[in-house]
């Protein structure tokens, strides 16, 4: 049914008038919430909001890097427990955090269609981060419960983490292709790496030019990518992790905090990205369905939300 959803929704947007020409920025918005899946789920990772700016870059060098594109981002992470209304400190069983942020990338994309996307992100873990209030105004604004258990929130402070991606394609046969598909993170915050495969099948671009790799603006015009990109999409990872201050707070400081909960990470958590893409004149279209298993110890389920991402090129 969720497959069914996101191909409709990719079949209705595949009705605008297609066009090969190149765009050179783009701005776009991204939303992560359980709730868009109609579940009734409000736990763990519950909402994700995230502003983008990318414009792409002349690469002097185009039979070895085909793009080089330059993005900016503003971004926001709310998590809580089992629900947002918590009672008493033994029913959290993921910490209630924020994570605020802003970050600059550089994604160097290549004629052999591998791409190397570097990122730093400075932001805040605590009450800075502004979660509890944000999730509060969510919950007034659409007449959702009323929250209780944010005075049990991680408290924690300043923020630099760094992070790069790779990804390179395997194989392509006609209309479907393999990638692989690595990250890895270090910081203060967020500290692991992860490793999987993207299948796609569809009306492809090389990965130089294509939403799977943010890469749908550029400086040159390419004979071999196709006026507009429809496809689905299939991405199980695993992750490492090693550290994360949503779940085991602070890194250096060593303040104690009475009412603080933090409880034990999982090192190894599995997730399945499920999804259809669209690039087509000014508009590119990602919605996505994601499974995850537990990534505390103390969790009483494994955890799922949908993702959408709309973004604007001119």
């Amino acid at each position: 049914m969720k497959l069914k959803f996101l191909c409709l929704m990719l079949g209705i947007l595949s009705g605008w008038g297609a066009s090969a020409q190149t765009y050179q920025s783009e701005i776009g918005l991204q939303a992560d919430n359980d709730s868009f899946l109609g579940k009734g789920f409000d736990r763990y990772y519950t909402n994700g909001i995230f502003l983008n700016y990318r414009t792409a870059l002349t690469s002097k060098d185009t039979s070895k890097i085909k793009n080089k594109i330059l993005g900016f981002d503003i971004g926001q992470k709310i998590y809580n427990p089992q629900t947002g209304r918590i009672g008493s400190p033994a029913f959290v069983d993921r910490p209630f955090a924020g994570y605020l942020y802003g970050a600059v990338n550089l994604n160097l994309l290549y004629a052999n269609e591998s791409n190397l996307k570097l990122t730093a992100q400075v932001g805040v873990i605590g009450p800075g981060a502004l979660g509890e209030e944000i999730q509060t105004s969510i919950h007034d604004w659409f007449g959702f419960y009323e929250l209780k258990g944010w005075e049990y929130q991680v408290h924690d402070g300043a923020q630099l983490n760094l992070w790069a991606e790779y990804n390179k394609l395997l194989i392509r046969k006609s209309f479907v292709d393999l990638t692989l598909a690595t990250h890895a993170a270090l910081g203060n915050g967020f500290t692991g790496a992860n490793a999987g495969l993207m299948l796609r099948a569809g009306r492809l671009n090389p990965l130089y030019n294509s939403v799977s790799t943010q890469s749908t603006v550029s400086r040159s015009a390419y004979s071999t990518s196709n006026p507009y990109e429809l496809f689905a999409y299939y991405k199980p990872m695993a992750n490492y992790i090693a550290y994360d201050a949503t779940i085991q707070g602070s890194l250096f400081n060593k303040k104690t905090y009475p009412d603080q909960v933090l409880l034990t990470r999982m090192p190894w958590v599995f997730n399945s990205q499920i999804g259809g893409a669209l690039a087509m004149g000014h508009w590119v279209v990602d919605l996505s369905v994601i499974v995850r298993t537990k990534d505390v110890k103390e969790m009483r389920r494994s955890e799922q939300w949908g993702s959408v991402a709309v973004n604007y090129r001119f």
